[in-house]
């Protein structure tokens, strides 16, 4: 349900709310909030809610450290696991300096600005996602280790897969906060799992990958277990990916496809960093084999390009604006596809894509590529590429 301002004040009041988290993120995508009582909405609606962003990476370095929420109110969400008298809700909030202009590194604004960049060309990228994620054991102190709660394989079920309980607890828990989830099963590593959230608009698909990643937080805690995003948790066994299925809104789905995955595919190595922001990440690339993008059988007349070199570690907002801005360079420009089978296309560049070149061996070469990027450069605030390619 999308709420109005008057309405969010209007169930505070009728759901007993005690606590309103206002949500954002850093430039890295980790989750971050600031909580406030009811009384507070209407000055956070009205003027926003200020904080000192000094010590949130990329925010600043203390000499103009203020910045100003102002929570989105068609995203109140409730925690469903916090207690029932007294709930806390969240929404997600934007970002502007006290006198009202923009915040560059509000990375959620860059995703909004990306999307009306693709409305005035007539087109809506909706997105689908599919997350990986370990689960391992705690020490005696609570701490997380890198024991694999299981030893099941892929698809394995009960008892071998004790993974089960979590995954079915996330997805209910999902559920009441309005997001609704595809599939879940047992991945192929020990202790490994994915969670599958199907099409939403890009802003929704964005929010919903923020909240899946803290609610599988949240009930791996309870269950006594520690969730891993990162992109390689183990050594030897398979690394986390974060496949981002994306389809297009128009009437000529499969013609605007293709144009769609060649710029995709023009621009992916200059991504990369935003993609996979680690040294880790370049190390489950190796590791995995599969294709770089794959084309999914057609289900219920959705035709989509399914991108599977991100890794959970990635900010969404900012993964999904390059998407979008690379996709539409490929329509606008009608660029051809090179090749005779997108899913030939591998990580490696090789087999029949060979005009494409490979993605970078390794994070600094990911790093200098994005940083001499004219794509990058018109794109994404010059703040930002320095923070992530260490300029």
């Amino acid at each position: 349900m999308k709420y109005t301002k008057d309405e969010v004040i209007q169930y505070a009041q009728e759901e007993d709310v005690k606590f309103i988290r206002l949500t954002f993120c850093d430039v890295f995508g980790k989750q971050k909030n600031v909580a406030v009582m009811p009384d507070e909405l209407p000055r956070a609606f009205d003027q926003g809610i200020p904080f000192d962003a000094s010590f949130i990476a990329g925010f600043g370095d203390g000499s103009h450290s203020e910045l100003l929420l102002h929570p989105e109110p068609d995203t109140l969400m409730p925690l469903p696991w916090r207690s029932e008298h007294g709930r806390v809700v969240q929404m997600f909030s934007s970002i502007t300096h006290p006198d009202g202009t923009p915040f560059p590194c509000d990375t959620r604004s860059l995703l909004k600005k990306a999307v009306c960049e693709a409305e005035k060309h007539g087109v809506e990228f909706t997105f689908g996602t599919e997350q990986e994620f370990y689960l391992f054991m705690l020490d005696e102190n609570g701490k997380p280790t890198t024991t694999p709660c299981d030893d099941a394989g892929y698809m394995d079920i009960a008892p071998e897969d004790r993974g089960e309980n979590v995954r079915r607890e996330t997805c209910l828990t999902l559920e009441e906060m309005g997001i609704r989830t595809e599939s879940s099963y047992h991945e192929e590593g020990p202790g490994q799992n994915e969670i599958d959230i199907p099409f939403a608009g890009a802003l929704a698909a964005a929010d919903n990958a923020m909240t899946f990643q803290r609610v599988v937080k949240t009930v791996a805690h309870r269950n006594g277990l520690a969730a891993d995003f990162s992109p390689k948790p183990l050594a030897d066994y398979p690394g986390n990916g974060f496949y981002i299925n994306v389809s297009l809104r128009l009437d000529s789905k499969e013609t605007d496809l293709s144009h769609m995955i060649a710029g995709i595919l023009r621009h992916y190595k200059s991504l990369a960093v935003f993609m996979d922001p680690r040294e880790a990440a370049y190390d489950r690339l190796r590791y995995h084999s599969s294709k770089l993008i794959r084309i999914p059988a057609v289900i219920d007349g959705r035709c989509s390009a399914e991108m599977r070199y991100l890794d959970p570690t990635a900010n969404p907002y900012l993964s999904f604006a390059l998407i979008i801005y690379a996709g539409l360079d490929g329509m606008l420009n009608e660029l051809p596809l090179s090749g005779s089978s997108i899913n030939d296309m591998t990580l490696d560049g090789s087999e029949k894509f060979l005009s494409y070149e490979q993605l970078p061996g390794n994070f600094l070469e990911a790093c200098e590529t994005s940083a001499s990027s004219d794509f990058i450069k018109e794109h994404i605030p010059s703040d930002i590429i320095s923070i992530y390619c260490g300029e």
